[in-house]
């Protein structure tokens, strides 16, 4: 009498199925974790955007008397026309001293502003004091040129806020920049030769945003 012979075939399939199975399962994880870091990811990018509209707002809100948003220039500028006579660069020289308690107003207004997010890690405030000079070709040495002029123009703004107790230096959430960018920089009034509007400090407030967590 024969002995019956092993089906290999069925056992093969057998292991082929197992094989299978597995495979499945591990894709399957796979795929449950992808979509676990994608809509992590997914809250993380909304939590972002939301930060930014909300910084946005705040900006847009900021007193339309003293700024107004330059979409060509994409930042906030100072609408105060506040201008130099040539090589001057005290803010008691400035053409309209009348302008001066506006001045004050304006930083007062600008530590407001960015007070509104002290209590967030994640949103900081980059302020320009930017000095600007006419192209006037105003150029004696190292130390008396629209370069320097510019910068003291800007470095006296400041030193007049702290004058008034408007200190955003002590600002956790504020970084203040002074710059003179001679006779370059933007906007500038045209023509720019010996123009007094371009003798002047402008105020740039930039936001800034790191990792949301």
């Amino acid at each position: 009498m024969s002995k019956k012979k092993p089906d290999f075939f069925w056992t093969s399939y057998s292991d082929l199925m197992t094989s299978l199975f597995f495979i499945m399962l591990v894709l399957f994880v796979l795929v449950i974790v992808v979509m676990r870091n994608d809509q992590e990811k997914m809250k993380i990018k909304l939590k972002e955007f939301e930060k930014i509209e909300e910084i946005k707002k705040s900006l847009n809100e900021i007193d339309s008397n003293y700024f107004e948003y330059r979409s060509e220039y994409k930042k906030h500028i100072l609408k105060l026309s506040v201008e130099y006579p040539s090589s001057g660069f005290d803010i008691n020289e400035i053409t309209d001293k009348t302008l001066l308690p506006s001045i004050e107003r304006t930083g007062w207004v600008i530590k407001q502003t960015i007070e509104k997010f002290k209590n967030s890690e994640q949103i900081k405030y980059l302020v320009v004091i930017e000095g600007q000079a006419s192209k006037d070709g105003y150029y004696l040495d190292d130390h008396y040129n629209n370069d320097v002029l510019s910068y003291l123009r800007a470095l006296n703004l400041k030193k007049y806020w702290y004058s008034k107790g408007i200190n955003l230096d002590n600002l956790e959430n504020c970084e203040l920049i002074v710059a003179g960018s001679g006779e370059g920089g933007e906007p500038r009034e045209l023509p720019d030769f010996r123009n007094k509007k371009n003798q002047r400090f402008l105020i740039h407030i930039i936001p800034k945003t790191g990792t949301i967590q």
